[in-house]
């Protein structure tokens, strides 16, 4: 079985057709993604198109869930930019409408597959103790075994951070994914992760933006 894993695509479609077109070219079976998938970017509703066409399953990020149940009534920006950041959701939110809201408040925090070899997959999008809490690349071992906590997969597919990394602590794969389209450096993120009854093997891609090579 061959996965592209991606995650905080924040409806960049553009960036989003680039990561697809580039992992056609090596091919994949199913596309999970960890979540935030359409605010802030340009983009919302064709990004949620394009996941729908291609199948993608999807848990629920800390964006999504903002932009699906945020009570902005009693909300008070404190600056321009926090100003900027509200109309921007009232305008996604206009953008998608009801029904893919609606879906988005429902997305699953987590989700688990079992694998070939006997293991299992857990996709979340921060980890498994707090769904909205990121893995880091930069974090001690002692950080990264307090988030797996006492009932961890074996391989742990993850966003949240925007920077993409390969860790294993006391046992357990953590792979972040990076992001789509909001990764440091103008490109974007995904993980290309096969598993048979030998193991899982993982092969991070960069993709530059604007080409899908």
């Amino acid at each position: 079985m061959r996965l592209l894993c991606i995650s905080d695509i924040h409806g960049h479609a553009a960036a989003l057709a680039a990561v697809l077109a580039t992992a056609e070219r090596t091919g994949y079976g199913k596309i999970l993604v960890a979540g935030d998938l359409c605010f802030p970017g340009p983009d919302p509703l064709e990004t949620w198109r394009r996941l729908n066409q291609a199948g993608a399953v999807c848990v629920q990020g800390v964006g999504d869930r903002a932009l699906a149940t945020l009570d902005l009534s009693g909300v008070r920006p404190r600056s321009v930019h926090e100003r900027a950041r509200l109309d921007r959701l009232t305008a996604v939110r206009t953008e998608l409408g009801d029904l893919i809201l609606h879906k988005l408040a429902h997305l699953p925090p987590a989700l688990r597959l079992a694998l070939e070899d006997g293991r299992e997959l857990l996709l979340v999008h921060g980890s498994p103790t707090d769904a909205m809490e990121s893995f880091t690349h930069d974090m001690s071992d002692e950080e990264v075994m307090a988030l797996i906590g006492d009932d961890p997969a074996d391989v742990i597919v993850c966003g949240g951070s925007h920077v993409p990394f390969d860790r294993t602590v006391a046992g357990v794969r953590v792979l972040g994914v990076g992001s789509v389209g909001e990764a440091p450096g103008g490109h974007a993120d995904a993980t290309l992760i096969t598993t048979s009854a030998d193991g899982v093997d993982a092969v991070q891609l960069v993709i530059p933006l604007g080409q899908a090579a």
